[in-house]
């Protein structure tokens, strides 16, 4: 299977924009946080949670997100487990969140998303967030319209991970790639 640097590589081969770039760098810090709490394979999980919305810049649309990539993945020899969460990770996919991971990235996702944009409009950005904060403002329906409330309370109880404490550990995850998130 391809490494890490391989994905880094092909992801920004498929990826231009820094906003998409950070969002898969903010699931990705995600993912290797639950990964070391599930006692999982990190690199996986990791590259998981990088490639997961690499098609999007190009294939934004149902009809070819995450299809597009996924195909691409499989050419290159990524692992089932990795394309099946990805594939997972769009709820109109069809495919269900069998596996942990793949689980674990649909709940990672858009709660990444919320916790970005939570920390844009924070003095101190990540640092010193609170699941408080974020609760605060999913409560605002105008605040980042465009991300799934739904999907983030699915999420935490497909994990079975109470949504206060869920919100702690990807903001955790995130806080530990702040740099690379933009926010040091």
């Amino acid at each position: 299977m391809p490494s890490y640097d391989d994905a880094l590589a092909l992801f920004h081969e498929w990826t231009d924009g820094d906003s998409l770039r950070r969002h898969a760098y903010a699931v990705e810090a995600g993912m290797v946080w639950y990964a070391e709490h599930f006692c999982e394979d990190v690199e996986t999980w990791r590259i998981t949670g990088l490639l997961h919305d690499m098609d999007y810049e190009k294939h934004p649309t149902p009809e070819e997100h995450p299809f597009v990539g996924v195909k691409e993945l499989e050419a290159r020899g990524y692992a089932e487990e990795i394309r099946t969460a990805i594939l997972g990770h769009a709820t109109y996919s069809g495919v269900p969140r069998e596996t942990q991971m793949a689980k674990t990235l649909f709940a990672v996702d858009e709660l990444a998303g919320f916790i970005t944009a939570v920390a844009y409009v924070r003095p101190t950005g990540l640092e010193g967030m609170a699941p408080k904060s974020v609760r605060k403002k999913l409560k605002d329906k105008r605040f980042a319209a465009a991300v799934s409330r739904e999907d983030i309370t699915q999420g935490a109880e497909e994990l079975g991970i109470e949504l206060n404490e869920h919100i702690a550990n990807v903001i955790e995850g995130m806080q530990r790639e702040a740099k690379r998130l933009g926010f040091a």
